[in-house]
């Protein structure tokens, strides 16, 4: 007997205003629940002492998490000066204190050595794995692991309020950038120390923060669904992004009528003749129904006007 499914099947990605005090696990569970949705992920963690834009990503839109993974980011960040902790973030204890002497304009001088393509250590503190265990379980041992400085890119660094010992600053940077670790290294450029006071994040690659919304917002939206006698999927519903919004940045071919059963099947599959593409044999593509425009998944675009799937949607009737 088959096993039955918990949850509806939704496909699509929400946008989250996560708040303080709750990891990225239980705020992404919290919306999978709101929403009753069979499948649930989130697209890169946000530390519990962080606010702002989490993409989460419902059903057969989870198969794409990755490339928002892999998309920029910007910050919004509070640097607060004179003081070094374990964690380079308030969460952490005091290791260092020392006065603050600095100028807004050393300031200025100490952040243009962080902008461009830079080196970053990642934090002990952070999720990156050794041996199958995040850094933090390790640092929260008193043990430290031997890590590699790693490519990053700070696209842009503005300085939008400096009073003194505290710093707010706007940070668009790439994948795999610590903002924790910026301000760490700031703070050791200046000689005083420095630590994350508050984190937002105000966008993940080009997504609206207009459309996020907390998980209060969406528990009135539930309770007004409860209250009018509707299902919730009307109210909620019209807030999920298209999940080909996640990979939008890849080049677009569309297949030919009769060759979309076979890309659904896992096969190589011919492009309709009238598929305009600038992709480049070997690279990833989003993939089309023709007339529908009907999104697919994700291929690898192959010599002989072809491709092969890579990431199939599979949609099922409820």
């Amino acid at each position: 007997m088959a096993k039955k499914r918990k949850g509806r099947l939704i496909d699509g990605i929400f946008l989250l205003n996560k708040s303080l005090d709750i990891s990225s696990n239980q705020a992404m569970q919290k919306v999978r629940w709101a929403f009753g949705a069979a499948k649930a992920g989130h697209t890169g963690a946000l530390d519990p002492l962080a606010t702002g834009m989490l993409p989460v990503c419902l059903g057969e839109a989870t198969k794409f998490s990755q490339f928002l993974l892999d998309t920029d980011k910007t910050y919004q960040v509070t640097a607060k000066l004179g003081v070094r902790t374990t964690t380079s973030d308030a969460a952490g204890e005091v290791v260092e204190t020392k006065e603050v002497n600095v100028t807004a304009k050393q300031f200025a001088q100490a952040c243009e050595q962080f902008r461009g393509p830079i080196k970053q250590v990642p934090s002990m503190f952070s999720a990156l794995k050794h041996q199958g265990k995040p850094l933090y379980t390790y640092a929260r041992q008193g043990i430290d692991i031997p890590r590699e400085a790693r490519a990053i890119t700070i696209f842009s660094l503005s300085i939008d309020r400096f009073d003194g010992d505290e710093v707010d600053m706007t940070v668009h940077c790439s994948k795999g950038t610590y903002i924790r670790s910026l301000v760490d290294d700031i703070g050791q450029v200046l000689g005083c120390g420095a630590y994350v006071s508050k984190l937002h994040r105000t966008k993940v690659t080009d997504y609206p923060s207009d459309k996020m919304l907390t998980l209060e917002q969406l528990d009135v939206l539930v309770s007004q669904a409860k209250e009018q006698g509707i299902e919730v999927a009307e109210l909620l519903d019209p807030l999920l992004l298209p999940m080909d919004t996640a990979v939008k940045g890849l080049a677009e071919v569309t297949l030919s009528a009769e060759q979309v059963v076979y890309y659904n099947n896992g096969n190589s599959a011919r492009l309709a003749v009238s598929s305009s593409s600038t992709a480049i044999p070997g690279e990833q593509v989003r993939v089309y129904a023709p007339d529908t425009h009907l999104f697919l998944g994700v291929g690898i675009y192959e010599e002989g006007n072809r491709v092969q799937p890579k990431r199939v949607v599979v949609r099922e009737s409820a």
